[in-house]
């Protein structure tokens, strides 16, 4: 008998396509865990990838309370 393994995400789209559209942009994130800010330089299924203070910030986007864009 095989097991076959399958991922599951957090998708969600209407989120997911928000953050696309303003790559490259200024934007505050509420998450679970506080807040965060920076520039969106990347955006995948399950998270977004900020640069703020010469660092990048890996964020689940299943994290996330509610975004503002600058």
């Amino acid at each position: 008998m095989s097991m076959e393994l399958q991922a599951v995400y957090n998708y969600d789209p209407f989120v997911y396509e928000t953050l696309q559209s303003i790559i490259g942009k200024f934007i505050v994130i509420e998450t679970t865990q506080g807040s965060i800010e920076g520039t969106i330089k990347a955006v995948k299924p399950d998270h977004v990838v900020l640069t703020g203070r010469s660092k990048d910030f890996y964020v689940r986007i299943a994290q996330i309370v509610w975004l503002m864009p600058d």
